[in-house]
This record gives C-alpha cells, sequence and structure tokens, in this order.
C-alpha cells in the first residue's frame, strides 16, 4: 500500500509560480513511475507530468517549458514547479504512483487556482 499526500496548492495570479509536493509513505526507489495529474471542473482528469525510476520524464504539450516534474529520493517526495501559470491551469492536481505490479496509487489532490 502506498499513500500519498500532495501538498503547496493555492490561489496565485497568472504569471505566478507555485511548487507541488508529494510525499510517498514508502521509498520511490520501489516505484516505478510518478507522476502528476490534475482534473478541472465539468473535465477529465488529465495528464500533467510523469517521472520514471531512472528520472526519465514526460509532459503534457502544454505543459512543457512552464513545468518541471523533479523527484527526491532521500525525502520519498516528488515535485511539480510551475511558471508562467495561466488561468486555464485552474484544478485538482492529484499525485500518480504506479508500482513494479503495476498497482495504481493516487493523493487525495491539491487545489490550484490562477486568478487573471
Amino acid at each position: 500500500q502506498v499513500q500519498l499526500v500532495e501538498s503547496g496548492g493555492g490561489l496565485v495570479q497568472a504569471g505566478g509560480s507555485l511548487r507541488l509536493s508529494c510525499a510517498a509513505s514508502v521509498s520511490i526507489c520501489s516505484i516505478n513511475v510518478m507522476g502528476w495529474y490534475r482534473q478541472a471542473p465539468g473535465k477529465q482528469r488529465e495528464l500533467v507530468a510523469t517521472i520514471t525510476r531512472s528520472f526519465m520524464t514526460n509532459y503534457a504539450d502544454s505543459m512543457k517549458g512552464r513545468f518541471t516534474i523533479s523527484r527526491d529520493n532521500t525525502k520519498n517526495t516528488v515535485y511539480l514547479q510551475m511558471d508562467s501559470l495561466k488561468p486555464e491551469d485552474t484544478a485538482v492536481y492529484y499525485c500518480n504512483a504506479i508500482t513494479p505490479r503495476g498497482s495504481n496509487y493516487w493523493g487525495q489532490g491539491t487545489q490550484v487556482t490562477v486568478s487573471s
């Protein structure tokens, strides 16, 4: 069982920055892929970015160049640095972990609101 706890969300003006954190209850060295997803009101959950055990990253096209995913294995934490935020980035952001056995875990989400 993997528990994920997100933090760092909040209200920010357009053009501003936020850094989200996702703390895992287990060593993230044992997790194949960790990632961030988001869900805006009335929309489906969508990929933001993922990072593998070997630090390979993948981003949704609309986030490339603005968002950066990283991981600190010593703290069992994954981060999402979000810069140049836009009102359309407003959503609940969820942390995700996929284990080597294929089990899928989600955090409770953290709200990000970008005002224009």
